[in-house]
């Protein structure tokens, strides 16, 4: 039995529910997987909360949306999270899906809800060929 966790920022709820969604149902069609769900406030923790519970569980999703406003800050904290992810994975040996949309509006967000299903299966395809 492989424990995934999700780790779900609530920033962008509207959207983030939906990636989880599509995320659970991925992953509950494996039978050998157990799932926990940990909640954060934005995108900008989730690496926190990965690392915090690096060692109880097989691997991740991280689920969360980031819209670009008027200011640099969406490049930073973009970069941010996707090098400290990658970081995470590397050193932990564990894979994590990034379901963390980027986006540069509302409308290209409800476009892409499927990204978790997508990052559940990279998961499982990682864990399943350790």
């Amino acid at each position: 039995m492989k424990k995934i966790c999700i780790i779900l920022s609530t920033y962008s709820s509207s959207v983030t529910n939906k990636v989880y969604a599509s995320t659970k149902k991925e992953l509950l069609k494996n039978k050998n997987i157990k799932i926990q769900t940990l909640k954060v406030t934005g995108s900008f923790e989730i690496p926190v909360a990965i690392s915090r519970n690096i060692k109880k569980y097989d691997g991740f999703v991280a689920i969360g949306c980031i819209i670009k406003g008027k200011t640099k800050n969406f490049d930073l904290i973009t970069s941010s999270i996707t090098d400290a992810i990658m970081y995470l994975s590397i050193i932990s040996k564990k894979p994590i899906g990034n379901a963390i949309l980027t986006c540069f509006n509302a409308s290209q967000a409800k476009q892409r809800f499927s990204k978790g299903s997508e990052a559940a299966k990279a998961v499982i395809a990682v864990l399943n060929n350790v």
